[in-house]
This record gives structure tokens, C-alpha cells and sequence, in this order.
């Protein structure tokens, strides 16, 4: 498998944009989001890289952001997880 870089266009929440670099390996080497709080997504940013798909979903899935149905952690693991069914 080749570096691959995938773009989700979430749903529910402040950020609009993820962008996710999987290395050749399947582990997560760069995440990227446009919009939302910056500084606690530069933080999930860095947590999961060098994770697998899997760790992070199972870790961050179903997060929610106060009353809302989601989060950025969970639309995250959404994109992932559409990342693992292509």
C-alpha cells in the first residue's frame, strides 16, 4: 500500500473539512481540520497520529459535543471508517 490522503466533509459539528494521511503501513501520519476549536483539534491531531484506523475508532467513537449527536472525535472516526469500506 502507497501514502494515501483522504478528504470527509463532516456533518454536525463546527469543524467542515477533515483531511487524513495514512502512511504505507495504514497507521494515521497526518490529520487536518478546517473550522472548529483549533487548539483541542491540533491536540486530537497529534494523539492519533502513528495509530491505526481501529484505535482511534474504537477510542473516539461516539463522542459527543454537548447536546449534540456528534462531535469532531466522532466525525473522525465516521471518516475512517468510510476510509476502511472504500
Amino acid at each position: 500500500m502507497e501514502n494515501k490522503t483522504f478528504t470527509y466533509r463532516t456533518q454536525g459539528t463546527c469543524s467542515q473539512l477533515i483531511t487524513i494521511s495514512l502512511a504505507a503501513d495504514g497507521t494515521i501520519y497526518d490529520v487536518r481540520f478546517l473550522g472548529g476549536c483549533n487548539g483541542n483539534l491540533q491536540g486530537i491531531s497529534s494523539l492519533v497520529r502513528g495509530m491505526t484506523p481501529d484505535s482511534v475508532i474504537e477510542r473516539l467513537s461516539g463522542i459527543k459535543c454537548g447536546s449534540k449527536p456528534t462531535s469532531c472525535p466522532d466525525q473522525l472516526c465516521k471518516a475512517l471508517q468510510q476510509i476502511k469500506s472504500e
